[in-house]
């Protein structure tokens, strides 16, 4: 069982910067890949980034790529995903998630844990 609790959302001006941190419990942490998702009001929680088991791959949705970057440090058990240059469109509820399968999918079927979110806010 892995535990995964968000932090770091807020409200910021568009332009702004935040850096999300997700803490795990679990021995197991390090071999599992890591999502990030966000879900805006009224829409599907859709797909940010992922990262690797070992942080030497990621992936990231056409609509963050160049913005934000994802990274993860084993011995800490936490998982970051660093926005810049945001966008009133980045407003949302951002939620990390464990894959223990490591498969850095897309898709949510492929994560089995979720923390609770962390709101974000970008005002214009």
């Amino acid at each position: 069982q892995v535990q995964l609790v968000e932090s770091g959302g807020g409200l910021v001006q568009a332009g702004g910067s935040l850096r999300l941190s997700c803490a795990a419990s679990g021995r197991t942490f390090s071999s599992y890949a890591m999502g990030w998702f966000r879900q805006a009001p009224g829409k599907e929680r859709e797909f940010v980034a992922a990262i690797s088991w070992s942080g030497a791959h990621t992936y990231f949705a056409d609509s963050v790529k160049g913005r934000f970057t994802i990274s993860r440090d084993n011995a800490k058990n936490t998982v970051y995903l660093q926005m810049n240059s945001l966008k009133p469109e980045d407003t949302a509820v951002y939620y990390c998630a464990a894959d223990p399968r490591a498969t850095m999918s897309p898709y949510r079927v492929e994560y089995d844990y979720w923390g609770q979110g962390t709101q974000v806010t970008v005002s214009s």
